[in-house]
């Protein structure tokens, strides 16, 4: 009621002025308030979210959040950062695919946030599957694989997750932005992940009597590793995002006096989280501006695998789900799984008519029928065409029962037709059956036919074809077995030489399955064995990442070329691997992979 009211007096506003231009984005001009589709957010601020009329009579509604309560300053100080740094990578022919929104601070304690068309919150994704949602390895690489549903769609949402959470990971961690959990974490469905709400930065952060909230150095989950992976299927993946985000790490290294000059200029603006020269300090620790690339290298994916590891971070997902049930209370409508966002009547047009007008069997990435459905609403002289699978009708059947218990639906055809268990008679039968279903929901009780489950399902979501089962002759490829290799990076100063292990591939224990591999490396000659060096386990991986120095002291510049690096890879006592590097023949300072073969010479 209050949202109304305060509505009311700006659409007294508008009618007054007719046109302004919008303070977050002076190019863009409004002529009034859509107070239908105004809406409040359930967080601890509150923040509303507010339609504005676009002035150019072919624009879409402009959406913002109004927020009071927090000083936006520090957003607009944390975004700008950001900005600096995504600028700096792209100058560096590093694409990492970032969403930088905009912020403007109106006055003390109140602002303007751009919305993210698209844009979903992480908590979200992890509500469809209850208070357990961030417990699971594979939410997310369920929801991208709805949402992406062909080979390239799904690979394309793949890399650009791998490079936006690689930017946020590296950016998050140099400012020690805290207070990080499910619901300030947004993806869209092309794969694009951001951070919102920076209230709490430079290690400030929040405390749980004598223990800090957050205890990981940024968020990077193993359900995310479990995407990037496809499940373990494409472990090379998570080795580039580990070779991504350290080398966007140092890129961002060589400009440290830029940053705290920067951050230096802001401590007289009184900002709560940015007063001592204390804060900064911490920025110049986290740089580790002494550190060689390589040191930085492994420094960082020590923090990746830090992370990785972190259980208080699932933990307070989970209390964030929580939370946000008890906010948002037991008469809400639930989402359905396959939908990014919900759809109202008033987002959409009213619906006049929906046909199922045919069937196909598609790839989702499994092969399952799907039912193509004709809408028509009002006022729109073309109608759409949207697929909807049988198990997304008998997901929205569930929660309608679920969420309207006193109200008559339609029967649904749960179980198929005796001697047609499965097949194309079964879908056509199952298309007569939808149709009596969907006629019948739209045409009974208007509070179910207009409700949000409803709507949403009816709404036609961006990549909503899928691709058919005739088109796609290489729906699934065979790889055979593959030589494995290792890449090093083999560097000498004053009398130090430094054998960094970056990755290996390809590497299998006898029966196939993927090994506790570590790599072991002499430096030959060395006839009483002195000289061994040796990185950590890696657990159960065919594609290990070490992004470890390995070191040894006082071998001079006259001495190197007499030198051979002897490496084996191993399990236990099961040789995986070996190769010979002779010194002489190599070029130093250089990222190379180098073949293993089966035995040790």
């Amino acid at each position: 009621t209050l949202l109304m009211e305060e509505i009311e007096e700006l659409e007294k506003f508008f009618y007054q002025i007719h046109v302004c231009r919008l303070p977050l984005n002076p190019a863009l001009a409004v002529k009034g308030i859509d107070a239908s589709a105004c809406s409040y957010f359930t967080s601890n601020a509150v923040p509303l979210k507010i339609a504005f009329i676009n002035a150019d009579p072919l624009g879409k509604n402009i959406n913002v959040i109004y927020k009071s309560g927090d000083d936006l300053r520090q957003d607009m100080l944390v975004l700008q950062m950001v900005k600096v740094m995504n600028r700096i990578w792209c100058q560096e022919g590093l694409n990492m695919s970032m969403i930088v929104y905009r912020c403007i601070s109106t006055g003390r304690g109140r602002g303007l946030v751009e919305m993210v068309p698209g844009a979903t919150t992480l908590a979200k994704i992890h509500m469809k599957h209850g208070i357990i949602g961030p417990l699971k390895e594979n939410v997310l690489l369920k929801w991208f694989q709805e949402h992406n549903p062909t080979k390239d769609l799904h690979q394309n949402a793949v890399e650009n997750f791998v490079s936006s959470c690689a930017g946020w990971c590296v950016a998050t961690f140099i400012l020690g932005i805290c207070d990080r959990h499910n619901d300030n974490i947004m993806l869209k469905t092309t794969g694009h992940m951001f951070h919102i709400d920076f209230g709490k930065i430079l290690g400030h952060s929040q405390m749980i009597g004598s223990v800090k909230r957050d205890r990981a150095p940024f968020i990077f989950t193993s359900e995310m590793q479990h995407f990037i992976t496809e499940g373990g299927k494409n472990e090379v993946h998570f080795q580039r995002f580990v070779d991504l985000s350290c080398r966007a790490y140092n890129i961002i290294r060589q400009h440290t006096q830029l940053f705290m000059n920067l951050l230096e200029l802001m401590l007289s603006a009184g900002l709560p989280e940015l007063a001592e020269v204390q804060d900064l300090e911490y920025v110049y620790n986290n740089l580790q501006p002494k550190d060689s690339d390589a040191q930085a290298t492994s420094y960082f994916t020590r923090l990746i695998n830090e992370s990785l590891r972190s259980l208080p971070v699932k933990i307070n997902f989970v209390a964030h789900i929580m939370a946000q049930m008890k906010m948002t209370g037991p008469d809400a409508q639930p989402n359905l799984s396959f939908a990014p966002e919900k759809y109202t009547l008033h987002t959409d047009a009213l619906i006049s008519s929906a046909i199922v007008c045919g069937y196909e069997k598609k790839i989702v990435p499994h092969k399952d029928y799907f039912y193509k459905i004709q809408v028509k609403r009002e006022g729109q002289s073309e109608e759409t065409f949207i697929e909807r699978s049988f198990k997304q009708f008998d997901e929205l059947n569930k929660q309608l029962h679920c969420c309207f218990p006193a109200s008559e639906l339609p029967r649904f055809p749960y179980k198929p037709l005796i001697g047609l268990s499965k097949g194309r008679e079964l879908a056509r039968r199952r298309k007569d059956e939808l149709n009596a279903y969907v006629r019948y929901l739209l045409n009974g009780s208007p509070q179910v036919a207009k409700s949000d489950l409803v709507y949403t399902f009816f709404h036609c979501f961006p990549n909503n074809e899928r691709r058919s089962v005739p088109l796609s002759p290489e729906t699934v490829s065979h790889t055979g077995k593959l030589s494995a290799s290792t890449q090093l990076c083999i560097s000498w100063e004053n009398s130090k030489l430094s054998v960094m292990v970056k990755h290996v591939k390809n590497i299998f224990l006898p029966d196939g399955s993927a090994p506790d591999a570590y790599v072991k490396i002499y430096l030959l000659p060395d006839g009483e064995r002195m000289t061994k060096r040796k990185t950590k386990v890696v657990p159960k991986n065919s594609n290990p990442t070490y992004n470890e120095i390995l070191e040894y002291i006082g071998i001079s510049s006259i001495d190197l070329s007499n030198h051979v690096i002897q490496l084996s890879v191993w399990c236990k006592k099961i040789l995986l691997g070996a190769v010979n590097i002779p010194l002489r023949s190599i070029k130093l300072d250089e990222e190379k992979w180098y073949g293993l073969g089966n035995s040790l010479v």
